[in-house]
């Protein structure tokens, strides 16, 4: 998820080509430099709007010169690498009645902690979120809280139909390596059920799925300073390990809010995102974005990535 953006400043090399850093404890000070200096836009170039990028045998960081000390989008970025992000999915019954118009929220109890009270205001699925039979998807960060526990959640019982028939809340972990689901069947309504508009709900453990945790990447994707360079596109990564493994394909703006304001001209986007490990070394990655738009056209100068170890390290 996008967490910085600046204009690009000078650039310094600074670090060793990081196929030469074999052990994972040195991998925070590695820096994989993948340069393009092409373009990904259908009427330019070769036409191409995804390439495959190599790393070179030096890599750079960028560093700006006129300010030496932590500015509030380093403070952000490194709050966000020790953060956890969990996709929950929120499955609406399919009774009579059974969507809400009231503002529902959920809190995350874990082994070390819980995330507070996190409103699901934005569904990335619905437009109009918690309706009959429909499934609303929603992203949470947070602190790490630990192994995931519990779950709380409920509304405010405001709006013209505040009743709520709630089927189940699934809860995707990378960091974790776990999708877990809370299944609830019964209705948050002050005049169904036992009247209760919040309930305490636990995993079914049967119906957990296990996979191998996710580890968080820092992208730093420079846009050239060149006229038309920046893109409003769906802008993607796939990173590629040396032992034939790969992420899946990871969209870096969360909306289209987010692909309107970055990517411009000249501009330096940061991300911290949680992938499939690939191992100690990135062979190479595919960054392209999806097209569409009046302005999805992209010259990218390079890419920057390196592996963050616990704690944002």
């Amino acid at each position: 998820r996008l967490l910085t953006s600046r204009r690009a400043p000078r650039e310094e090399p600074v670090a060793p080509f990081p196929f030469l850093c074999k052990h994972r404890v040195l991998l925070s000070f590695c820096r994989y430099y993948f340069p393009c200096q092409r373009w990904l836009a259908v009427e330019e170039d070769d036409g191409q709007i995804a390439r495959e990028l190599v790393p070179v045998d030096e890599a750079f960081v960028k560093k700006d010169s006129e300010n030496n000390g932590q500015s509030p989008a380093t403070l952000g970025l490194e709050q966000k690498a020790k953060s956890t992000t969990y996709t929950v999915k929120v499955k609406t019954g399919d009774k009579k009645n059974a969507g809400t118009d009231a503002n529902v929220f959920i809190i995350l109890y874990g082994s070390k902690d819980d995330t507070g009270i996190v409103s699901l205001k934005a569904s990335k699925i619905n437009k109009n979120k918690f309706e009959r039979g429909k499934v609303d998807e929603f992203t949470v960060e947070s602190v790490d809280i630990g192994d995931l526990k519990k779950i709380k959640i409920g509304h405010d019982n405001k709006g013209n139909s505040t009743g709520w028939f709630l089927e189940w809340v699934e809860i995707d972990a990378p960091s974790l390596g776990q999708c877990l689901k809370f299944p609830c069947g019964r209705w948050l309504d002050k005049s169904e059920d036992d009247g209760a508009i919040e309930r305490i709900i636990f995993p079914a453990e049967l119906q957990t799925v296990e996979y191998i945790p996710f580890v968080p990447y820092e992208i730093t994707v420079y846009t050239s300073d060149i006229f038309g360079a920046g893109t409003d596109a769906d802008v993607f990564i796939v990173l590629y390990g040396s032992d034939g493994s790969c992420t899946q394909q990871k969209s870096l703006c969360l909306n289209k809010r987010e692909q309107r304001m970055y990517f411009e001209r000249n501009s330096v986007n940061q991300f911290i995102v949680e992938l499939e490990d690939v191992g100690d070394i990135i062979e190479k990655i595919r960054i392209g974005h999806k097209g569409g738009g009046l302005n999805s056209g992209w010259h990218l100068d390079r890419v920057t990535i390196r592996r963050l170890l616990p704690n944002g390290k």
